[in-house]
């Protein structure tokens, strides 16, 4: 996926095929937010910024990392997809019935991740709001909206497969780990407002 040109991952996407989906999105809104913020990092370097030299140079390197996550996770849930839909075809039976169960707890984990790194991106682009070149300051509003992007698409994957999950402690641990989902949605949301009050002003 990380070779595959837009067009290409868009006619995929558009296909009559379990995956990539709605998944592989979310993670790749969280990679875009990821390249965003990196880019109005890039441009808060010089004298100008000296006094948050460290703390852009951090913003940096966290978020190159985090879009090669995102691109990596994107791949990860587009196969575990399509290991959920092998095990459906599968003759129905116990060894039917365990082969789904297993693949949906598979399949929960991608989107899990991509809420834990969008809530990271939502956080860097607070970090970066009031620090960041006001020259780019929009693209730290769209860094938040994808990231808020990327959360909302990411929860709703983890929930679907809530549904066929039996096991107790791995629904209640998959159900821990999007309980920040709404507070990081809020402040995605308080970003663009602040953005949108200075370019307004």
């Amino acid at each position: 996926m990380r070779d595959t040109r837009i067009v290409d991952f868009l006619s995929q996407l558009a296909d009559h095929t379990p995956a990539p989906g709605g998944g592989a999105t979310a993670a790749l809104h969280a990679a875009q937010a990821a390249a965003l913020l990196g880019m109005v990092a890039r441009y808060s370097c010089g004298d100008k910024y000296v006094a948050h030299a460290e703390t852009v140079v951090g913003v940096i390197a966290e978020t190159d990392t985090l879009r090669t996550r995102a691109l990596r996770l994107a791949e990860e849930d587009a196969a575990a997809f399509t290991a959920v839909a092998d095990a459906y075809r599968l003759p129905k039976g116990e060894q039917r019935s365990a082969a789904i169960a297993a693949a949906l707890v598979e399949a929960a984990e991608p989107p899990a991740r991509v809420v834990e790194t969008a809530s990271r991106l939502v956080e860097l682009s607070e970090v970066l709001l009031p620090i960041g070149n006001r020259n780019v300051v929009t693209d730290v509003a769209a860094a938040a909206e994808a990231a808020r992007a990327a959360l909302t698409t990411a929860r709703v994957n983890v929930e679907v497969n809530l549904r066929g999950i039996k096991d107790e402690q791995a629904r209640e641990k998959l159900s821990i780990r999007l309980s920040g989902v709404d507070a990081a949605v809020a402040t995605a949301d308080w970003v663009t407002a602040k953005v949108r009050e200075e370019i307004n002003a």
